[in-house]
Protein backbone atom coordinates (compact mmCIF):
# COMPACT_ATOMS: atom_id res chain seq x y z
CA UNK A 1 0.00 0.00 0.00
CA UNK A 2 2.46 2.69 0.80
CA UNK A 3 3.81 2.05 -2.79
CA UNK A 4 0.46 2.73 -4.14
CA UNK A 5 0.48 6.02 -2.48
CA UNK A 6 3.70 6.94 -3.52
CA UNK A 7 2.35 6.65 -6.96
CA UNK A 8 -0.47 8.29 -6.67
CA UNK A 9 1.69 11.59 -5.03
CA UNK A 10 3.60 11.16 -8.33
CA UNK A 11 0.75 11.21 -10.44
CA UNK A 12 -0.85 14.38 -9.00
CA UNK A 13 1.97 16.09 -9.72
CA UNK A 14 1.88 14.56 -13.12
CA UNK A 15 -1.19 15.65 -13.93
CA UNK A 16 -0.59 18.90 -13.20
CA UNK A 17 1.49 19.94 -16.28
CA UNK A 18 -0.55 16.39 -18.31
CA UNK A 19 1.90 15.42 -21.40
CA UNK A 20 -0.70 15.34 -23.52
CA UNK A 21 -0.88 12.86 -26.61
CA UNK A 22 0.12 16.23 -28.88
CA UNK A 23 3.08 16.76 -26.79
CA UNK A 24 4.63 13.46 -26.43
CA UNK A 25 3.91 9.98 -26.46
CA UNK A 26 5.79 8.81 -23.51
CA UNK A 27 4.02 8.28 -20.17
CA UNK A 28 4.44 10.94 -17.62
CA UNK A 29 2.37 8.55 -14.32
CA UNK A 30 4.93 6.07 -12.86
CA UNK A 31 2.93 2.31 -12.67
CA UNK A 32 2.86 0.64 -9.09
CA UNK A 33 5.19 -1.20 -7.80
CA UNK A 34 2.89 -4.16 -7.30
CA UNK A 35 0.70 -3.96 -10.10
CA UNK A 36 -2.09 -3.99 -8.82
CA UNK A 37 -4.56 -2.22 -10.68
CA UNK A 38 -7.46 -2.84 -8.50
CA UNK A 39 -6.32 -1.42 -5.83
CA UNK A 40 -4.46 1.17 -7.69
CA UNK A 41 -7.86 2.90 -9.67
CA UNK A 42 -9.76 2.72 -6.43
CA UNK A 43 -7.59 5.69 -5.37
CA UNK A 44 -6.84 6.85 -8.78
CA UNK A 45 -10.44 7.61 -10.09
CA UNK A 46 -12.38 9.27 -7.41
CA UNK A 47 -9.60 11.68 -6.75
CA UNK A 48 -9.24 12.61 -10.66
CA UNK A 49 -9.59 15.37 -12.53
CA UNK A 50 -9.42 16.43 -15.91
CA UNK A 51 -5.91 17.10 -16.00
CA UNK A 52 -4.99 13.33 -14.44
CA UNK A 53 -7.40 11.88 -17.29
CA UNK A 54 -5.53 13.66 -19.86
CA UNK A 55 -2.18 12.45 -18.30
CA UNK A 56 -3.34 9.14 -18.67
CA UNK A 57 -4.58 8.94 -21.88
CA UNK A 58 -1.53 10.30 -22.93
CA UNK A 59 -0.15 6.92 -22.30
CA UNK A 60 -2.30 4.92 -24.80
CA UNK A 61 0.85 6.11 -26.84
CA UNK A 62 3.55 4.91 -25.19
CA UNK A 63 5.77 2.64 -26.95
CA UNK A 64 6.69 0.28 -24.19
CA UNK A 65 3.33 -1.73 -24.57
CA UNK A 66 3.65 -2.82 -21.01
CA UNK A 67 2.73 0.64 -20.16
CA UNK A 68 0.54 1.51 -23.07
CA UNK A 69 -1.35 -2.31 -22.77
CA UNK A 70 -0.66 -3.39 -19.68
CA UNK A 71 -1.01 -0.45 -17.37
CA UNK A 72 -2.72 2.62 -19.36
CA UNK A 73 -5.37 0.81 -21.36
CA UNK A 74 -5.75 -1.66 -18.52
CA UNK A 75 -6.26 0.86 -15.96
CA UNK A 76 -8.89 2.77 -18.29
CA UNK A 77 -10.78 -0.53 -18.43
CA UNK A 78 -10.84 -0.70 -14.85
CA UNK A 79 -11.68 2.70 -13.90
CA UNK A 80 -14.71 2.54 -16.21
CA UNK A 81 -16.11 -1.02 -15.89
CA UNK A 82 -15.63 -0.83 -11.95
CA UNK A 83 -17.81 2.55 -12.52
CA UNK A 84 -14.85 4.98 -10.60
CA UNK A 85 -15.02 7.41 -13.18
CA UNK A 86 -17.63 10.33 -12.94
CA UNK A 87 -19.91 11.15 -15.77
CA UNK A 88 -18.42 14.32 -16.54
CA UNK A 89 -15.10 12.57 -16.56
CA UNK A 90 -16.46 10.03 -19.22
CA UNK A 91 -17.65 12.66 -21.17
CA UNK A 92 -14.35 14.93 -21.00
CA UNK A 93 -12.04 11.47 -22.19
CA UNK A 94 -14.53 11.09 -24.94
CA UNK A 95 -13.55 14.23 -26.46
CA UNK A 96 -10.15 13.99 -26.44
CA UNK A 97 -10.26 10.00 -27.62
CA UNK A 98 -12.16 11.08 -30.48
CA UNK A 99 -9.67 14.35 -31.06
CA UNK A 100 -6.69 11.78 -31.01
CA UNK A 101 -8.74 9.62 -33.05
CA UNK A 102 -9.24 11.94 -36.15
CA UNK A 103 -6.16 13.46 -35.58
CA UNK A 104 -2.15 12.27 -37.39
CA UNK A 105 -1.29 8.79 -36.77
CA UNK A 106 2.23 9.33 -35.22
CA UNK A 107 4.70 7.36 -36.34
CA UNK A 108 4.84 4.24 -34.33
CA UNK A 109 1.38 3.73 -35.23
CA UNK A 110 -0.05 3.05 -31.43
CA UNK A 111 -2.01 6.45 -30.70
CA UNK A 112 -4.85 6.13 -32.71
CA UNK A 113 -5.90 2.31 -32.59
CA UNK A 114 -5.45 2.18 -28.63
CA UNK A 115 -7.95 5.80 -28.71
CA UNK A 116 -10.49 3.23 -30.38
CA UNK A 117 -9.98 0.53 -27.96
CA UNK A 118 -10.20 3.45 -25.11
CA UNK A 119 -13.83 4.70 -27.02
CA UNK A 120 -14.71 1.13 -26.91
CA UNK A 121 -15.15 1.19 -23.23
CA UNK A 122 -16.39 4.69 -22.87
CA UNK A 123 -18.89 3.35 -25.68
CA UNK A 124 -19.70 0.13 -23.12
CA UNK A 125 -19.99 2.37 -20.14
CA UNK A 126 -22.48 4.62 -21.84
CA UNK A 127 -24.47 1.55 -23.05
CA UNK A 128 -24.71 -0.12 -19.59
CA UNK A 129 -26.06 3.54 -17.65
CA UNK A 130 -26.38 6.12 -20.03
CA UNK A 131 -24.59 9.58 -19.45
CA UNK A 132 -24.28 10.67 -23.17
CA UNK A 133 -26.60 12.47 -24.51
CA UNK A 134 -28.01 11.07 -28.15
CA UNK A 135 -26.43 13.96 -29.94
CA UNK A 136 -22.98 12.41 -28.37
CA UNK A 137 -23.88 8.86 -29.01
CA UNK A 138 -24.12 9.97 -32.58
CA UNK A 139 -20.83 11.78 -32.98
CA UNK A 140 -19.15 8.78 -30.99
CA UNK A 141 -20.73 6.55 -33.85
CA UNK A 142 -19.62 8.73 -36.50
CA UNK A 143 -16.16 9.21 -35.41
CA UNK A 144 -15.56 5.39 -35.03
CA UNK A 145 -17.24 4.67 -38.23
CA UNK A 146 -15.03 7.48 -39.68
CA UNK A 147 -11.84 6.39 -38.23
CA UNK A 148 -12.02 2.51 -39.24
CA UNK A 149 -13.28 3.04 -42.57
CA UNK A 150 -10.18 5.17 -42.70
CA UNK A 151 -7.78 2.62 -41.21
CA UNK A 152 -4.75 1.82 -43.59
CA UNK A 153 -2.10 0.42 -41.18
CA UNK A 154 -3.09 -3.29 -40.88
CA UNK A 155 -0.07 -4.28 -38.59
CA UNK A 156 -1.45 -6.61 -35.55
CA UNK A 157 0.96 -7.64 -32.90
CA UNK A 158 4.56 -6.98 -33.69
CA UNK A 159 7.09 -8.53 -31.64
CA UNK A 160 8.90 -6.62 -29.27
CA UNK A 161 6.57 -3.46 -29.88
CA UNK A 162 3.14 -4.54 -29.17
CA UNK A 163 -0.18 -4.25 -30.36
CA UNK A 164 -1.43 -1.98 -32.82
CA UNK A 165 -4.29 -3.86 -34.15
CA UNK A 166 -6.41 -0.80 -35.82
CA UNK A 167 -8.73 -2.95 -37.53
CA UNK A 168 -10.15 -4.98 -34.33
CA UNK A 169 -10.04 -1.69 -32.04
CA UNK A 170 -12.49 -0.28 -34.56
CA UNK A 171 -14.51 -2.95 -34.30
CA UNK A 172 -14.52 -3.44 -30.66
CA UNK A 173 -15.78 0.18 -30.81
CA UNK A 174 -18.40 -0.80 -33.51
CA UNK A 175 -19.19 -3.55 -31.19
CA UNK A 176 -20.21 -1.78 -28.08
CA UNK A 177 -22.07 0.87 -30.33
CA UNK A 178 -24.08 -2.21 -32.21
CA UNK A 179 -25.01 -3.39 -28.74
CA UNK A 180 -26.20 0.09 -27.46
CA UNK A 181 -30.14 0.31 -27.90
CA UNK A 182 -30.07 4.03 -28.70
CA UNK A 183 -28.37 3.41 -31.45
CA UNK A 184 -30.17 4.75 -34.37
CA UNK A 185 -31.19 3.11 -37.86
CA UNK A 186 -28.97 5.71 -39.66
CA UNK A 187 -25.98 5.07 -37.49
CA UNK A 188 -26.46 0.94 -37.42
CA UNK A 189 -25.93 1.41 -41.15
CA UNK A 190 -22.97 3.50 -40.37
CA UNK A 191 -21.69 0.91 -38.43
CA UNK A 192 -22.54 -1.63 -41.28
CA UNK A 193 -20.67 0.50 -44.13
CA UNK A 194 -17.57 0.94 -41.84
CA UNK A 195 -17.13 -2.76 -41.41
CA UNK A 196 -18.05 -3.83 -45.22
CA UNK A 197 -15.10 -1.54 -45.79
CA UNK A 198 -12.28 -3.57 -43.88
CA UNK A 199 -13.70 -6.87 -44.09
CA UNK A 200 -11.40 -7.52 -47.50
CA UNK A 201 -9.96 -4.22 -48.35
CA UNK A 202 -7.95 -4.16 -51.58
CA UNK A 203 -5.05 -2.40 -49.65
CA UNK A 204 -4.86 -5.05 -46.84
CA UNK A 205 -2.34 -7.72 -46.10
CA UNK A 206 -3.82 -11.48 -44.93
CA UNK A 207 -5.61 -11.09 -41.54
CA UNK A 208 -3.69 -13.20 -39.25
CA UNK A 209 -4.37 -11.59 -35.82
CA UNK A 210 -8.52 -12.05 -35.56
CA UNK A 211 -9.47 -9.71 -37.09
CA UNK A 212 -12.08 -10.89 -39.28
CA UNK A 213 -13.58 -12.09 -36.16
CA UNK A 214 -13.67 -8.98 -34.53
CA UNK A 215 -15.22 -7.13 -37.36
CA UNK A 216 -17.94 -9.81 -37.23
CA UNK A 217 -18.96 -9.47 -33.69
CA UNK A 218 -20.90 -6.09 -34.03
CA UNK A 219 -22.55 -8.09 -37.61
CA UNK A 220 -24.16 -10.18 -34.71
CA UNK A 221 -25.34 -7.48 -33.28
CA UNK A 222 -26.24 -5.65 -35.66
CA UNK A 223 -28.78 -8.43 -36.89
CA UNK A 224 -30.72 -8.22 -33.53
CA UNK A 225 -32.84 -5.17 -34.73
CA UNK A 226 -36.18 -5.30 -35.53
CA UNK A 227 -35.61 -2.68 -37.95
CA UNK A 228 -32.91 -4.40 -40.04
CA UNK A 229 -34.91 -6.61 -42.62
CA UNK A 230 -33.80 -9.68 -44.67
CA UNK A 231 -33.81 -7.79 -47.06
CA UNK A 232 -31.43 -5.15 -45.99
CA UNK A 233 -29.05 -8.22 -44.47
CA UNK A 234 -28.87 -9.81 -48.19
CA UNK A 235 -27.79 -6.37 -50.09
CA UNK A 236 -25.16 -6.06 -47.16
CA UNK A 237 -23.52 -9.34 -47.49
CA UNK A 238 -23.74 -8.92 -51.43
CA UNK A 239 -21.81 -5.55 -51.24
CA UNK A 240 -19.21 -8.11 -49.74
CA UNK A 241 -19.16 -10.63 -52.84
CA UNK A 242 -16.21 -10.25 -55.47
CA UNK A 243 -16.80 -7.68 -58.29
CA UNK A 244 -15.12 -6.97 -61.62
CA UNK A 245 -12.06 -5.31 -59.92
CA UNK A 246 -8.43 -6.90 -61.49
CA UNK A 247 -7.87 -8.39 -58.01
CA UNK A 248 -11.31 -10.44 -57.97
CA UNK A 249 -10.84 -11.28 -62.30
CA UNK A 250 -7.84 -13.44 -61.35
CA UNK A 251 -7.89 -14.02 -57.59
CA UNK A 252 -4.93 -16.86 -57.68
CA UNK A 253 -2.35 -14.53 -59.74
CA UNK A 254 -1.21 -12.18 -56.90
CA UNK A 255 -1.09 -11.29 -53.50
CA UNK A 256 -4.06 -9.52 -53.41
CA UNK A 257 -6.61 -11.40 -55.00
CA UNK A 258 -5.29 -14.37 -52.62
CA UNK A 259 -5.53 -12.22 -49.25
CA UNK A 260 -9.07 -11.21 -50.56
CA UNK A 261 -10.13 -14.50 -50.70
CA UNK A 262 -8.75 -15.29 -46.98
CA UNK A 263 -10.29 -12.32 -45.34
CA UNK A 264 -13.32 -12.82 -46.94
CA UNK A 265 -13.42 -16.60 -46.08
CA UNK A 266 -12.19 -16.06 -42.27
CA UNK A 267 -15.07 -13.40 -41.85
CA UNK A 268 -18.00 -15.41 -43.32
CA UNK A 269 -16.89 -18.48 -41.28
CA UNK A 270 -16.68 -16.32 -38.23
CA UNK A 271 -20.38 -15.17 -39.11
CA UNK A 272 -21.34 -18.54 -40.04
CA UNK A 273 -20.30 -20.73 -36.56
CA UNK A 274 -21.73 -17.96 -34.36
CA UNK A 275 -24.93 -17.33 -36.57
CA UNK A 276 -25.65 -21.11 -36.77
CA UNK A 277 -24.96 -22.02 -33.56
CA UNK A 278 -27.26 -19.07 -31.96
CA UNK A 279 -30.96 -19.76 -30.09
CA UNK A 280 -31.91 -16.04 -31.64
CA UNK A 281 -33.39 -16.53 -34.59
CA UNK A 282 -32.50 -12.70 -35.69
CA UNK A 283 -29.04 -13.87 -35.51
CA UNK A 284 -29.43 -17.51 -37.11
CA UNK A 285 -30.77 -15.69 -40.46
CA UNK A 286 -27.06 -14.26 -41.26
CA UNK A 287 -25.47 -18.01 -41.69
CA UNK A 288 -27.53 -18.47 -44.98
CA UNK A 289 -26.08 -15.08 -46.33
CA UNK A 290 -22.59 -15.90 -44.85
CA UNK A 291 -22.25 -19.61 -46.65
CA UNK A 292 -23.61 -17.28 -49.89
CA UNK A 293 -20.37 -15.09 -49.67
CA UNK A 294 -18.30 -18.19 -49.61
CA UNK A 295 -19.68 -19.77 -52.55
CA UNK A 296 -19.74 -16.39 -54.39
CA UNK A 297 -15.54 -16.70 -53.81
CA UNK A 298 -12.90 -17.72 -56.78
Amino acid sequence: MKAIWAVIGLTTMAAATPATASETDKCAIRRPADSDLKVYAAHYFPKADAATIDALLACLGDPDPAVRDGFAFALWSEGLRGKQVEPALMRHANMRLQAVMAGPGDASGFRRPFAALALAEVARADRIEPFLTDVELHALAAAGTTYLRGVTDYRGFTAGEGWRHGVAHGADLMLQLALNPRLSRADADRLLAAIAAQVAPAASPYYVHGEPGRLAGPILYLARRSDIDDAALAAWFQSLHPDASPRWRDAYAGAAGLAAIHNSTAFASAIYVSASESKDPQIRRLAPLAVELIRALP
